[in-house]
C-alpha cells in the first residue's frame, strides 16, 4: 500500500483509525475490512478484541506507574511519569472511540476525536523531551525541567486539538477533504519524535553508560514500534480477510504499541538506580561495630553467655552475627542482600 503525503484515503481504507469517519468526505472513509462487532445488552461494541487490549494496557500502565513512583531518587522519575499518565489517558479514551460507545454520528464524537489526537501528539512530545532528560541540560525534577516538559506538551496538545477540530468542522481554512496539517501531526509527528528519542538514547548509552545491556531494550522497543506500523498500514486487510473479520490489524497494532511502551519503561528502569541512602522502604537496620574495644567486649559477652549455659548472643532469635551484617539473613525486608561496607548507618 502506498501512503500519499497529506492524504488519509489509502490509510483509512486499510486501517480503522479514530479520525477516519471525520476526514476525506462528509461521510468519512470506511475501511475495506474491519473486525466484527458484538452485541451486549442491545449495544453494538466494535473492535471487541482491540478494546480488551486497551484494558490490559491501562492495567499494565498502572503497574509501571506504581514501580516508577517507588523509585524515589531515580533520575527523570517525574518526567517519565507524565508520559505514562498520558498513555493511560489515551488508552482509556480509545476504548470509547474504538468500541463505538461514543457513536461516530454523535455530535460529541469530533470533539473526543480531537482531544484524542491532541493527546497522542502531546504524548510523543513528552517522550521526545524525556529523551534529553538524561543529558542534564536542566536538572531533572527541578521546576525548570518539569515546567519545560509540561508547557511544551500542553502547547503541542492545544495546537493539535485546534487543528483536528478545525479540520473536522472546516474552520479557519482547514478542510477535511485536504487534511494536510492533521496528517502531519497524526502521522508524521509521532514518527519524528520516535526517531529522535531512539537516536538520543543510543547516544546516551554509548557516551555515558558503561553497561550496554540497555541497547537491547531500545532495539526491542524499536522493533515493536516498527512492526506495529507495518501491520497497521500494510497488512491490516490481509490479516482481517485471513481470520474472517474476527480481528484486524488494529488489534496487533495496539498490542505492539503496548509492548513498545513497556520497553520504554524497561529501558528507563535499566539505566536508573535507586540511591539506597535516601530511599524509603522496609530495609532492615544494619549496625556495624567500628571500635575494636567494643568488638572485644562483644566477643567476651558472647563467650560468657555461652559458658553459663545460655545461647550465644549472636544466635539469639536464630540470627547469626554474619547474618546480622548481611541484612538479617533474608528476614525483616532486607532480602538477604544487606548494605555494602561503605553504606553503614550511624
Amino acid at each position: 500500500m502506498g501512503i500519499q503525503f497529506g492524504s488519509f484515503d489509502q490509510i483509512c481504507e486499510t486501517a480503522a483509525l479514530v479520525i477516519c469517519p471525520l476526514v476525506g468526505s462528509s461521510q468519512g472513509i470506511e475501511p475495506s475490512c474491519y473486525s466484527r462487532n458484538v452485541e451486549i445488552s442491545g449495544t453494538l461494541i466494535f473492535q471487541p478484541s482491540t478494546c480488551f487490549v486497551h484494558i490490559v494496557a491501562i492495567f499494565m500502565t498502572g503497574i509501571m506507574i506504581f514501580h516508577i513512583r517507588s523509585k524515589y531518587t531515580a533520575v527523570g522519575r517525574k518526567e517519565i511519569l507524565m508520559f505514562f499518565y498520558l498513555y493511560a489517558i489515551i488508552e482509556l479514551l480509545a476504548i470509547f472511540l474504538d468500541s463505538g460507545i461514543i457513536p461516530t454520528a454523535n455530535v460529541s464524537y469530533p470533539w473526543f476525536a480531537a482531544i484524542y489526537t491532541g493527546l497522542v501528539a502531546g504524548a510523543y512530545t513528552c517522550l521526545l523531551i524525556n529523551g534529553f532528560v538524561g543529558f542534564q541540560f536542566a536538572e531533572d525534577g527541578t521546576p525548570l525541567s518539569l515546567w519545560l516538559l509540561r508547557i511544551s506538551t500542553f502547547v503541542v496538545f492545544g495546537v493539535s486539538l485546534f487543528i483536528a477540530i478545525a479540520t473536522f468542522k472546516k474552520l479557519a481554512g482547514f478542510d477535511y477533504a485536504k487534511p494536510i496539517a492533521l496528517w502531519i501531526i497524526y502521522i508524521l509527528w509521532p514518527l519524528v519524535c520516535s526517531v529522535v528519542y531512539i537516536v538520543s538514547q543510543l547516544i546516551l548509552v554509548f557516551r555515558t553508560l558503561e553497561d550496554r545491556w540497555p541497547i537491547g531494550d531500545i532495539v526491542f522497543g524499536t522493533a515493536f514500534f516498527t512492526i506495529a506500523q507495518v501491520i497497521l498500514f500494510a497488512f491490516s486487510v490481509t490479516i482481517c480477510d485471513a481470520i474472517k473479520h474476527y480481528i484486524d490489524g488494529l488489534f496487533f497494532f495496539t498490542l505492539c504499541m503496548l509492548l513498545s511502551v513497556m520497553m520504554v519503561y524497561k529501558y528507563w528502569d535499566s539505566i536508573t538506580r535507586e540511591d539506597l541512602e535516601f530511599s524509603v522502604g522496609s530495609k532492615a537496620t544494619v549496625w556495624e561495630v567500628k571500635d575494636p574495644l567494643l568488638a572485644n567486649d562483644f566477643e567476651e559477652d558472647t563467650s560468657s553467655s555461652y559458658a553459663h549455659g545460655g545461647p550465644p548472643a549472636s544466635l539469639v532469635g536464630g540470627v547469626s552475627g554474619k547474618q546480622l551484617y548481611n541484612g538479617g539473613g533474608g528476614g525483616g525486608g532486607g532480602g538477604g542482600r544487606g548494605y555494602p561496607p561503605a553504606m553503614e548507618r550511624f
